[in-house]
């Protein structure tokens, strides 16, 4: 397979191989289609959870969602740059 991938994102993918951070740009593009296929199963398990719970009913209103939603993503963020 043959992909176009823009000047900026060459530039990145060969910057990252120079760096030593990957072994080839194919390693870098395998690295970056592994993340959207875990970012798309993480979506997908977030839907089903959001399915589920709209079938079971509920009474959070609009605040409490956003306002876990927002402790979720801080939390994720903190660890990811401990980690």
């Amino acid at each position: 397979m043959d992909v176009a991938i823009g000047e900026r994102w060459q530039s990145f993918v060969t910057n990252a191989v120079k760096d030593g951070k990957f072994a080839s740009a194919s390693d870098v593009v395998n690295e970056g289609l592994r993340l959207v296929e875990e970012r798309e199963a993480k979506l997908q398990a977030l839907r089903e959870t959001l399915a589920a719970s709209i079938a079971r009913g509920g009474s959070y209103s609009d605040e409490e969602v956003a306002a876990f939603i927002a402790s979720r993503h801080e939390r994720r963020t903190a660890a990811k740059a401990a980690g």
